[in-house]
């Protein structure tokens, strides 16, 4: 029995644009990774390029036995794609598993690897770009705490660092009202130097871990029910 057609054309449709996009994150990824100055990352989970690249290829082998298998009505892609999409749902639900199990020894590594990070902030472009990015996104500051900056040296609050950062936090810290247009650099200047309540008022004094978490909680459901979906769309003939 033939695939219906219109859920064919949905799975095709659905997975073609995941494919686009993959192919855009392996571009930019590789150009990414050509840009960059050799030894500037040291770790692969702190470098941008590297995360895009496993992402991203990952992504286009799946997809495209997904587009191939719909456009052709190729039982075999069809099959291959619908036993990676279930191995990715197994995935998530046993990641969902272990994570509550051992919460704490997870939340302690990323952590760790977000604090490495952020001693990284001026020697990546890349790495500094994503990192503004999620505090700008999440509306955070640091792992815990905006006081987390002084593991980087230019930001470190010691009297003997003669950076001009020096107790500073990035911009991307700072509140921005809604009419600002231009960009002040300097928002974030001397708040570790002050009270937590006094740096409030001018940037994000909570740690972006803690909301990260919230938000890939909030968001677990709704992964898991495209992958859900995806599947529902190819086993239904």
């Amino acid at each position: 029995m033939k695939t219906n057609q219109l859920l064919k054309a949905v799975l095709f449709a659905s997975c073609f644009l995941f494919w686009v996009a993959s192919g855009l994150m392996i571009a930019v990824g590789v150009y990414a990774r050509m840009a960059k100055e050799p030894g500037s990352v040291n770790s692969p989970l702190t470098d941008p390029s590297i995360i895009l690249l496993t992402v991203g290829i990952f992504m286009f082998v799946v997809t495209f036995f997904g587009c191939m298998g719909a456009l052709r009505d190729m039982q075999i892609l069809l099959k291959i794609f619908v036993g990676l999409m279930l191995i990715i749902l197994s995935l998530q639900i046993l990641a969902a598993v272990l994570g509550f199990i051992f919460s704490s020894k997870v939340l302690e590594k990323t952590a760790s690897v977000m604090v490495r990070a952020i001693s990284r902030y001026r020697e990546d472009l890349d790495l500094q770009n994503f990192i503004d990015y999620v505090q700008k996104k999440f509306e955070c500051c640091g792992v815990t705490s905006f006081t987390d900056w002084s593991q980087n040296v230019y930001f470190a609050c010691d009297d003997l660092n003669p950076s001009l950062e020096r107790c500073a936090v990035p911009y991307s810290c700072c509140l921005r009202p809604k009419t600002q247009i231009i960009i002040n650099t300097m928002c974030g200047y001397e708040t570790q130097n002050v009270r937590s309540w006094h740096a409030a008022e001018r940037v994000n004094v909570d740690g972006c871990l803690e909301k990260m978490v919230a938000w890939g909680k909030g968001n677990l459901l709704m992964v898991a029910g495209v992958a859900l979906g995806l599947v529902f769309l190819e086993v239904k003939e």
